[in-house]
């Protein structure tokens, strides 16, 4: 087969792809764009996690030391950072299942050619490449939700979509941990690079994004989606927060595994079971939680979602308090359960509440600054936690990410006053759609 017959299979594929999406879509489309979005935050997830699970091997692989291997987190955590904006910006400008669709393919072929890292600059350099495709997908994914979904339900949409990011980050961290154990560290990295092209193909023929619920609106120079966001100081507090909360939870995240690996003595799949796989599985079941919760109270006040964000992050702190405390597998896996359920139930509605203060015209944008200060966070705290742990140890550096927690805590509560006025004007000018 040559080039033209390609190029015309091509055509062929997009145009009926294309073609399935002229007539309106069923009334059940919503929800299963859940299901089809679910498994692609699921690979997102996954495919960030397979490092975390194989850092023992790498170490020994490549000869490098821990803070080499933050030094690998950061990067990716600040080039998903600046790119998740980027993209979000544009998110709000094309068509939001085109870029959907362009980032699963990168992020799964940078996954998938990993294993041909030689050495740390290599890694360094693939691992950012991961970065900048994976950053395409959670704005836009999460406005794409928003717009498909009112508002009565819009929280516990985007809560089960956010399932998938515990169910990927805790079963691709065990999974690799297993591929890894038995066939060397590549081989996870070209299992899940596989099964996000399958993913791609089922996508290219099922994700719409012609949302009647919420149409795009054209945007005037004055409401420049950043300007909207810059404006507002509701989701710029949102975006301080969720600076705190994910940076005290990814460093806890991305150095359970290696704590049960060094201090516990498990091997790497049973470090995955104590570390990632005890904190998605809270996560999971929390997030769902929150976003009922999240409903529920939105319902009968306005400024509800926030006081579920403050409540979830006040019981992830009190958790992780006592842990220099634990000395034990039971011990450590339950506190890390505790202080998960309660960033599940942050994670049940940030992007709700977010959504609760801006413009579906800027949402996209909004969700993409937000994220982008989540992972300057989480690069700091990720490339800071093994720096510290070399003076009190990683379990002294757990507990000192409860003040992060705390001091988010409080700019919510403080806060308040501030979201209802944003919220009233919002539904003056009608755009809380």
């Amino acid at each position: 087969m040559d080039r033209r017959d390609v190029a015309g299979v091509v055509r062929q594929v997009m145009a009926r792809a294309t073609g399935l999406f002229r007539k309106p879509a069923p009334a059940h489309y919503p929800w299963l764009l859940i299901g089809l979005l679910w498994c692609v935050s699921f690979l997102n997830s996954a495919d960030r996690a397979i490092l975390n699970a194989v850092k023992p091997l790498l170490r020994d692989a490549f000869a490098i030391s821990d803070i080499q291997l933050g030094v690998i987190d950061t990067v990716f955590f600040w080039t998903y950072a600046v790119c998740a904006f980027l993209f979000g910006r544009i998110g709000d400008s094309v068509r939001r299942r085109n870029m959907i669709l362009f980032g699963l393919l990168f992020w799964s072929m940078a996954t998938g050619f990993m294993p041909v890292a030689t050495g740390f600059a290599m890694l360094l350099g693939m691992r950012t490449l991961v970065a900048v495709g994976e950053s395409t997908y959670y704005p836009t994914a999460t406005a794409l939700i928003g717009a498909w979904h009112k508002p009565a339900m819009r929280s516990r949409a985007l809560a089960i979509h956010q399932t998938a990011v515990f169910a990927g980050g805790g079963f691709g961290a065990w999974a690799a941990g297993r591929l890894a154990d038995q066939y060397g560290w590549s081989m996870p990295f070209v299992v899940f690079a596989a099964l996000g092209i399958v993913v791609l193909a089922v996508l290219l023929f099922t994700l719409r994004d012609d949302a009647p619920v919420t149409q795009r609106r054209s945007i005037a120079a004055a409401e420049e989606p950043l300007r909207l966001i810059l404006a507002n100081p509701a989701a710029l507090l949102l975006c301080g927060v969720f600076f705190l909360a994910t940076a005290a939870s990814s460093a806890v995240l991305n150095w359970c595994n290696t704590y049960a690996h060094d201090v516990l003595g498990l091997n790497l799949a049973d470090s995955a079971l104590v570390g990632p796989v005890m904190i998605t599985t809270a996560g999971f079941f929390s997030v769902l939680v929150g976003g009922w919760l999240s409903d529920t109270f939105a319902a009968r006040s306005a400024t509800g979602r926030f006081t579920v964000l403050a409540l979830g992050l006040s019981v992830a702190a009190l958790f992780l308090l006592p842990f220099p405390l634990a000395g034990s597998v039971v011990t450590v896996g339950a506190l890390l359960f505790a202080t998960s359920f309660g960033k599940g139930l942050f994670d049940g509605c940030i992007y709700a509440a977010l959504h609760d203060v801006m413009p579906d015209a800027a949402r996209a944008t909004a969700a993409g600054l937000m994220t982008m200060m989540g992972f300057l966070g989480a690069g700091i705290s990720t490339v800071a936690l093994p720096a510290i742990a070399v003076h009190t140890g990683l379990a002294a550096g757990f507990t000192m990410m409860a003040a992060l927690y705390l001091i988010a805590v409080i700019a919510l509560l403080a806060g308040r006053p501030m979201i209802r006025r944003v919220m009233q004007q919002m539904q003056a000018e009608g755009a809380h759609a």
